[in-house]
């Protein structure tokens, strides 16, 4: 069996540090907000592994029609030998791309999250035995520095996740991502389109309230990590749509005036009712947004690829 190695790039404490200043810092501004990577403990996993299922929630179906009709098409165009995918997690979908790469020699899946690196990478060397893995605990956001693997190297960020970030903080990171790249490298990009308001808005408010239980999550998350006692039941879930900026955001609305300890950061905050915070921006795009982005990081798109309803596209760019 081909060596899995597991690098970590983070401190151990560098998760704890950036959850207690993220708490500081957005829930003494205004409006209050959080980043939405708080979401993700081992039960805000589970929880949008679910959301993935449901019947409002096309981009994961839409994304992954896209890679099963076009993974081999990506292999030839690519030529690749090393696939790095930034923010990995089980890195399921990846497995079309990986199966349809004939040459690949060496896989990099990068996520915050040890165990879904070890997890993934062991169901993955089931599979294809000889396959190198190099995984890295890491924050793709914060810089990144990857070992030494043979080109040409694709450097895949799937799931629409760039939506995640707000314009300069997209900016940055596609600039980052440019330094990582050398001449014949490429990078594969998931974006979600705009659409119909009703369909994006259905997408983050499920009738089964499945994304609402993930996004009061976080709130979990601050009770059990920084000792806080938010009541997830005195907040509602709300998601709505931006037209100025072409984004969803998720909010959490205070239902009635309260006071919040957050005792590890020695912290009380008071909600007025109705009150919102948001949790999330999911930006949408256009065709021609995601070719200027891409151009402003120096990024050249070669390739565009939609599902068969025009609901979500992969895009491919090399260095300009």
């Amino acid at each position: 069996m081909s060596p899995f190695l597991l690098t970590r790039t983070l401190p151990e404490d560098t998760t704890g540090a950036a959850l207690r200043a993220d708490v500081l810092h957005g829930l003494t501004r205004t409006p209050k907000s959080l980043p939405p990577k708080w979401f993700y403990d081992a039960r805000g996993s589970v929880l949008f592994e679910e959301i993935t299922t449901l019947p409002e929630y096309y981009p994961t179906r839409a994304e992954r029609e896209i890679l099963v009709a076009r993974a081999a098409e990506i292999a030839g165009i690519t030529g690749v030998r090393t696939l790095i995918e930034l923010g990995s997690g089980s890195s399921e979908k990846t497995r079309h791309l990986i199966d349809a790469m004939a040459s690949l020699h060496t896989y990099v899946p990068v996520d915050v999250s040890e165990s879904a690196l070890t997890g993934a990478a062991n169901a993955l060397l089931a599979q294809r035995p000889r396959l190198d893995v190099h995984a890295l605990i890491a924050d793709f956001t914060r810089g990144l520095a990857l070992p030494g693997t043979p080109g040409p190297r694709l450097v895949a960020f799937l799931g629409g996740t760039l939506g995640n970030l707000l314009p300069a903080e997209r900016a940055a990171f596609l600039s980052s991502v440019r330094g990582l790249l050398s001449p014949g490298d490429t990078l594969l990009l998931g974006t979600d389109l705009v659409k119909d308001e009703s369909v994006l808005v259905s997408a983050y408010d499920d009738a089964a309230g499945v994304t609402a239980s993930f996004n009061k999550n976080v709130l979990s998350v601050m009770n059990r990590e920084l000792e806080a006692d938010f009541d997830p039941d005195a907040f509602d879930h709300v998601a709505v749509w931006d037209r100025d900026h072409e984004w969803i955001e998720m909010r959490l609305r205070s239902t009635a005036a309260q006071t919040v300890k957050i005792p590890a950061l020695g912290l009380a905050v008071d909600f007025a009712a109705g009150e919102e915070m948001r949790t999330e921006v999911s930006a949408k795009f256009r065709k021609e947004k995601v070719r200027a982005e891409l151009a402003a990081a120096e990024l050249d798109m070669t390739h565009w690829w939609t599902d068969e309803r025009g609901r979500f596209a992969l895009s491919l760019s090399a260095p300009a």
